[in-house]
Parts: C-alpha cells; sequence; structure tokens
C-alpha cells in the first residue's frame, strides 16, 4: 500500500476522532504502561487492509507493532486470531477504532465481492465495481474489490468515456453523444453507452460504442441484448445486482458485471481487538 496515498486520509481520520486527546485511555494508563493483544474474527471474511490498520498505529506512535499471520486475500474463519499487536498502551486503544473501521470495512467489500466473484465461476464475466464509493474513500474501497478477485470499473471521470441517460438527454440522442465525444477525446480512450431498451442497444451499436451497458433491464431482455450485440462490443449489465442474480446474468453472455451494492452499502465484517 501506498503510503502517500493515505496518510492524509488516516490522519484526518485520528484527528476527527482523537480530538484533544483520548481522555478515557490517558486517566487509566500510564504513559509508560505496555499491552499485547490481538485481532480475532467473529465471522468468516476475506481480509482486506492490514496494510491500512497497520498504518494508522505507525502515525500515532512507531512503537506499536502489528504481525499479521494472514495476508490481504486469503479468507479468515470465525475465531481465530489472525494479527498479534503490541505496544505502548495509550497509542494502542486510541488508534483502535480508527484503524478497525478501516479493517472491517475493507474486509467488507473484499467478502462481498469474492461472493459474487465466486457465483460466476465458469463463465468469462468479470465483477466490476462503479462510482458509488464513500467520498474520500473511493481508492481504498476499489482497491477491496481488487482483493475480493473483482476489478474496477473506471476510477475517477477521467478514465473512461461513460454516456448515461442524462447525456443522451443533452446530446438528443445516442448517435450525436458518441459523435460529439469522438470528436473530443483521445481514440485511446474507450467509449461506453448506458442503455435502458433494445432500440437504444441497436443505437449505441451503430454509433460504434465500445462497451454497451445493459441498465435494469430483465434478464430475458439482457440474453435478447446480448445475441443482438452478438460480440461486436463488450456487454455491462448494471444496476439492481445483487449476488443471487450475477449467476444467471453471466448464463446470459454478459462480460462485465457492475454492481454499486459491492461499495455503497456492503456489511462490515465482524472484527475485534482485543488485550490478552
Amino acid at each position: 500500500m501506498n503510503n502517500l496515498l493515505i496518510d492524509d486520509l488516516l490522519r484526518l481520520s485520528l484527528q476527527e476522532d482523537l480530538g484533544f486527546g483520548d481522555i478515557t485511555t490517558e486517566a487509566i494508563c500510564p504513559e509508560d504502561q505496555v499491552s499485547h493483544g490481538y485481532l480475532l474474527a467473529k465471522q468468516n471474511f476475506i481480509l482486506a487492509g492490514m496494510a491500512v490498520f497497520t498504518r494508522v498505529f505507525s502515525l500515532l506512535d512507531q512503537r506499536v507493532e502489528v504481525q499479521a499471520h494472514y495476508s490481504d486475500g486469503q479468507p479468515v474463519a470465525k475465531g481465530i486470531k489472525f494479527a498479534a499487536i503490541s505496544g505502548p498502551t495509550r497509542p494502542l486503544l486510541a488508534g483502535e477504532r480508527v484503524a478497525l473501521n478501516f479493517l472491517q470495512h475493507l474486509s467488507g467489500i473484499a467478502t462481498a465481492t469474492n461472493r459474487c466473484v465466486e457465483a460466476v465461476k465458469g463463465f468469462n464475466t468479470v465483477i466490476v465495481d462503479t462510482r458509488k464509493t464513500t467520498p474520500g474513500l473511493r481508492a481504498l474501497e476499489k482497491y477491496a474489490v481488487t482483493v475480493g478477485g473483482g476489478q474496477n470499473h473506471r476510477l475517477r471521470l477521467d478514465s473512461l468515456v461513460l454516456i448515461k441517460d442524462n447525456h443522451i438527454q443533452a446530446a438528443g440522442g445516442i448517435g450525436e453523444a458518441v459523435r460529439r465525444v469522438r470528436g473530443r477525446v483521445s481514440p485511446y480512450i474507450k467509449i461506453e453507452v448506458e442503455t435502458e431498451t433494445l432500440d437504444q442497444v441497436t443505437e449505441a451499436l451503430t454509433a460504434g460504442a465500445d462497451i454497451i451497458m445493459l441498465d435494469n433491464m430483465p434478464l430475458p431482455v439482457v440474453t435478447q441484448a446480448v445475441r443482438l450485440i452478438s460480440g461486436r462490443a463488450l456487454v455491462e449489465v448494471s444496476g439492481n445486482v445483487t449476488g443471487d442474480k450475477v449467476a444467471d446474468l453471466a448464463a446470459a453472455g454478459v462480460d462485465l458485471i457492475s454492481s454499486g451494492a459491492l461499495t455503497h452499502s456492503v456489511q462490515a465484517a465482524d472484527i475485534s481487538l482485543r488485550l490478552a
């Protein structure tokens, strides 16, 4: 993990939580007290964010040491003590909540992603995320998706052209929207068009879209659209995608399944930090 990418975020998070200091810990624990503890898995999950967890304590006090017994991407079973932590008690307890918040959230994303990835095994379908991320946490959340076996959709608005419904409305149609984009952006940038009907799929094909997104289409219509596109563009399905639907969508022959739920409404993994 690139510390330059995350240090400002972690410092802001610590400042938010600490305020002028941890008055509870400072009242109870002498400055020279040292403690040892461990991370306990209270459910099964895919680990993600150990480097972030460790970095939180490094920013508070470099004497705090974290020894991870598992690496990001590995499954951790309920009841396992998967990391050890030791160091001065004050910074150890002061950083506990912030460090756990990141670790639980990122592991939750990796776990949810992995469930979807496992559901489409055997198909040539890739699970991808969206830009429906927590402001300020996008890079970390998208990292967690890759840890879970998924891939990233565009990171920012300058990564890929995605012509959505409001762009189509503003331009007066799919063809005109694609024409304007092709006159403006580099030929090395792919153009994706969001479609809601089979007629729009035909328009996107005629306009020469590289990727066609089928947005909120019922499964039978997705199947028809895949046949209509017939390999002339990559096919992405998006909109209200949940874990119980991904296998059927993959079986329909889509190339990509994008899910905002992987980041915007994921359940955090249940992890505790306990002193020994």
